[in-house]
Protein backbone atom coordinates (compact mmCIF):
# COMPACT_ATOMS: atom_id res chain seq x y z
CA UNK A 1 0.00 0.00 0.00
CA UNK A 2 1.65 3.20 -1.22
CA UNK A 3 -0.30 5.95 0.54
CA UNK A 4 -0.09 9.60 -0.49
CA UNK A 5 2.02 11.64 1.88
CA UNK A 6 2.65 15.31 2.65
CA UNK A 7 4.01 17.08 -0.42
CA UNK A 8 2.37 14.70 -2.94
CA UNK A 9 0.07 16.07 -5.64
CA UNK A 10 -3.65 15.33 -5.91
CA UNK A 11 -3.94 12.33 -8.26
CA UNK A 12 -5.96 12.63 -11.47
CA UNK A 13 -9.39 11.01 -11.25
CA UNK A 14 -12.78 11.00 -12.94
CA UNK A 15 -15.38 9.04 -10.96
CA UNK A 16 -19.18 9.23 -10.65
CA UNK A 17 -20.72 10.67 -7.52
CA UNK A 18 -23.92 9.49 -5.81
CA UNK A 19 -26.05 11.05 -8.58
CA UNK A 20 -24.00 9.78 -11.52
CA UNK A 21 -22.26 13.12 -12.10
CA UNK A 22 -18.66 12.91 -13.26
CA UNK A 23 -16.37 14.34 -10.57
CA UNK A 24 -12.78 15.11 -11.63
CA UNK A 25 -9.73 16.32 -9.75
CA UNK A 26 -9.74 19.37 -12.08
CA UNK A 27 -13.16 20.41 -10.70
CA UNK A 28 -11.26 21.62 -7.63
CA UNK A 29 -8.57 23.68 -9.39
CA UNK A 30 -7.49 26.56 -7.18
CA UNK A 31 -9.55 25.27 -4.24
CA UNK A 32 -8.50 23.67 -0.98
CA UNK A 33 -9.85 20.15 -0.70
CA UNK A 34 -10.49 17.53 1.97
CA UNK A 35 -10.86 13.95 0.69
CA UNK A 36 -12.05 11.48 3.31
CA UNK A 37 -12.15 7.73 2.74
CA UNK A 38 -14.53 5.51 4.68
CA UNK A 39 -15.03 1.72 4.53
CA UNK A 40 -18.79 1.45 3.90
CA UNK A 41 -21.74 3.82 3.58
CA UNK A 42 -24.46 3.67 6.24
CA UNK A 43 -22.40 1.68 8.75
CA UNK A 44 -22.26 3.09 12.30
CA UNK A 45 -18.70 4.50 12.30
CA UNK A 46 -18.96 5.92 8.79
CA UNK A 47 -22.31 7.54 9.59
CA UNK A 48 -20.94 9.18 12.76
CA UNK A 49 -17.89 10.47 10.85
CA UNK A 50 -19.82 11.85 7.86
CA UNK A 51 -22.50 13.43 10.10
CA UNK A 52 -19.77 15.14 12.14
CA UNK A 53 -18.32 16.59 8.90
CA UNK A 54 -21.83 17.65 7.83
CA UNK A 55 -22.44 19.38 11.17
CA UNK A 56 -19.18 21.35 10.81
CA UNK A 57 -19.35 21.86 7.04
CA UNK A 58 -19.81 25.64 7.38
CA UNK A 59 -16.66 25.91 9.50
CA UNK A 60 -14.70 23.91 6.90
CA UNK A 61 -16.07 26.11 4.11
CA UNK A 62 -15.14 29.24 6.05
CA UNK A 63 -11.55 27.97 5.94
CA UNK A 64 -11.94 27.62 2.15
CA UNK A 65 -12.30 23.84 1.94
CA UNK A 66 -14.34 21.73 -0.44
CA UNK A 67 -15.17 18.24 0.84
CA UNK A 68 -15.34 14.89 -0.93
CA UNK A 69 -16.20 11.50 0.59
CA UNK A 70 -15.03 8.28 -1.08
CA UNK A 71 -15.84 4.59 -0.66
CA UNK A 72 -16.26 1.60 -2.97
CA UNK A 73 -20.04 1.61 -2.52
CA UNK A 74 -22.49 1.72 -5.44
CA UNK A 75 -24.08 4.97 -6.62
CA UNK A 76 -27.39 3.84 -5.16
CA UNK A 77 -25.87 3.13 -1.74
CA UNK A 78 -24.00 6.46 -1.75
CA UNK A 79 -27.16 8.28 -2.84
CA UNK A 80 -29.23 6.69 -0.06
CA UNK A 81 -26.50 7.52 2.49
CA UNK A 82 -26.27 11.15 1.34
CA UNK A 83 -30.02 11.73 1.13
CA UNK A 84 -30.81 10.09 4.47
CA UNK A 85 -28.30 12.29 6.33
CA UNK A 86 -28.55 15.37 4.08
CA UNK A 87 -24.83 15.68 3.40
CA UNK A 88 -23.94 18.94 1.62
CA UNK A 89 -20.93 17.31 -0.08
CA UNK A 90 -20.51 14.71 -2.82
CA UNK A 91 -19.78 11.04 -2.20
CA UNK A 92 -17.82 9.21 -4.88
CA UNK A 93 -19.03 5.74 -5.83
CA UNK A 94 -15.52 4.40 -6.50
CA UNK A 95 -16.49 0.79 -7.26
CA UNK A 96 -13.48 0.32 -9.59
CA UNK A 97 -11.20 1.70 -6.84
CA UNK A 98 -9.66 4.31 -9.16
CA UNK A 99 -9.39 6.96 -6.44
CA UNK A 100 -8.93 4.45 -3.61
CA UNK A 101 -5.88 2.94 -5.37
CA UNK A 102 -4.49 6.33 -6.45
CA UNK A 103 -4.51 7.51 -2.83
CA UNK A 104 -3.19 4.15 -1.55
CA UNK A 105 -5.91 3.48 1.02
CA UNK A 106 -6.75 -0.12 0.05
CA UNK A 107 -4.93 -2.83 1.95
CA UNK A 108 -4.89 -5.44 4.70
CA UNK A 109 -7.05 -4.78 7.75
CA UNK A 110 -7.92 -6.65 10.90
CA UNK A 111 -11.32 -6.84 12.55
CA UNK A 112 -12.20 -9.15 15.43
CA UNK A 113 -9.15 -11.30 14.73
CA UNK A 114 -9.87 -11.72 11.01
CA UNK A 115 -7.64 -10.32 8.29
CA UNK A 116 -9.08 -9.02 5.03
CA UNK A 117 -8.46 -6.34 2.42
CA UNK A 118 -10.47 -3.16 2.60
CA UNK A 119 -10.50 0.63 2.66
CA UNK A 120 -8.53 2.29 5.41
CA UNK A 121 -10.33 5.21 7.06
CA UNK A 122 -8.04 8.11 6.17
CA UNK A 123 -8.37 11.78 5.35
CA UNK A 124 -6.18 13.88 3.08
CA UNK A 125 -6.05 17.67 3.21
CA UNK A 126 -4.88 19.55 0.10
CA UNK A 127 -3.97 23.21 -0.32
CA UNK A 128 -5.13 25.33 -3.27
CA UNK A 129 -2.13 24.06 -5.29
CA UNK A 130 -3.38 20.50 -4.75
CA UNK A 131 -0.43 19.48 -2.60
CA UNK A 132 -1.07 17.20 0.39
CA UNK A 133 -0.59 19.33 3.51
CA UNK A 134 -1.93 16.81 6.00
CA UNK A 135 -2.78 13.11 6.26
CA UNK A 136 -5.00 11.92 9.12
CA UNK A 137 -4.39 8.21 9.73
CA UNK A 138 -6.13 7.93 13.09
CA UNK A 139 -9.54 9.38 12.30
CA UNK A 140 -11.71 10.09 15.32
CA UNK A 141 -15.17 9.52 13.86
CA UNK A 142 -17.05 11.55 16.52
CA UNK A 143 -14.78 14.62 16.29
CA UNK A 144 -13.30 14.38 12.80
CA UNK A 145 -14.07 17.96 11.73
CA UNK A 146 -12.33 19.28 14.84
CA UNK A 147 -9.32 17.06 14.02
CA UNK A 148 -9.12 18.74 10.62
CA UNK A 149 -9.82 22.30 11.83
CA UNK A 150 -7.29 22.24 14.65
CA UNK A 151 -4.40 22.18 12.18
CA UNK A 152 -5.53 24.25 9.19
Amino acid sequence: MNTLKIGDKLPAFDVADQDGNSIKNTDFTGKKLIVFFYPKASTPGCTVEACNLRDHYTSLQEKGFELLGVSADSQKRQSNFRNKHEFPFSLLADQDKEVIDAFGVWGPKKFMGKEYDGIHRKTFVFDENHMVIRVIDKVKTKTHAQQILEEV
